[in-house]
């Protein structure tokens, strides 16, 4: 087997590392960094499914691989972070257990997404990347903004935020995807107004800017759904 065909497995297995380490740091108290390790992990993903579209090189193996790494960095890590959040905003033991519906439904999310068709140029559903990158930048959010501080602190809001937003990874909701059949303003201005927005909110406001973007990035759906309906 040539060499070129394990370099995609090989920045697979870097995203699951990614998402390995920010684990400890998350259980070595350090929530924030679990954020960055999510950053970097969305990173090999992205450039393992270009790795291998550029070297022709997909394999069935690689798809699999890609899931499983996924559910580690997209799934569980995100897990940890806000398990960790709601545990230390509350004196009652098993609360922060039921945040763990984020990995669960993480799981079934990419083993649905695996199955479906119908996701070359939308997603339906959010894509576990997307949750991810929501839950790990709510402790950034909970410290910079300091009139959400005090719902952000609550056991109760962070429950209900990982079970609306686990819900929504499984949702038959088509959501924009980022995948450019042509470069025509008119067909992709939902796509270029959220590339801006996302440009502008992390600009402005760094990783704390990210639940705001993902927020904006379903409203952003919805509305695109209604003007454009398939």
């Amino acid at each position: 087997m040539k060499i070129k065909s394990h370099i995609p497995n090989a920045i697979t297995l870097m995203n699951a590392l990614s998402g390995v380490i920010g684990i400890i740091w998350v259980l070595k108290g350090d929530s924030q960094s679990g954020a960055y390790f999510i950053i970097l992990a969305a990173i090999f993903d992205f450039f393992d499914g270009f790795a291998a579209r550029i070297l022709k090189v997909q394999s069935d193996i690689g798809k699999q691989l890609d899931s499983l790494a996924d559910l580690i960095s997209f799934g569980v890590l995100p897990g940890f972070v806000i398990f960790k959040m709601c545990e230390s905003s509350t004196s009652v033991p098993w609360l922060p257990y039921l945040t763990l519906i984020i990995p669960l439904f993480s799981a079934l999310r990419l083993a649905k997404f695996n199955l479906d068709t119908r996701q070359s140029d939308r997603f339906i559903g959010l894509p576990t990347p997307a949750n991810a990158l929501f839950m790990s930048t709510l402790p950034f959010l909970a410290a910079d903004w300091e009139l959400l501080a005090s719902w952000l602190h609550s056991p109760f809001f962070i429950i209900a935020v990982a079970w609306l937003f686990s819900i929504l990874l499984l949702a038959e909701l088509p959501l924009i995807a980022l995948k450019f059949k042509s470069y025509d303003f008119a067909a992709n201005k939902f796509r270029y107004l959220l590339i801006g927005l996302g440009v502008a909110l992390l600009a402005i406001f760094g990783l704390s800017g990210i639940p705001i973007l993902i927020v904006s990035y379903l409203v952003l759906s919805v509305i695109e759904n209604r003007i454009q309906p398939e």
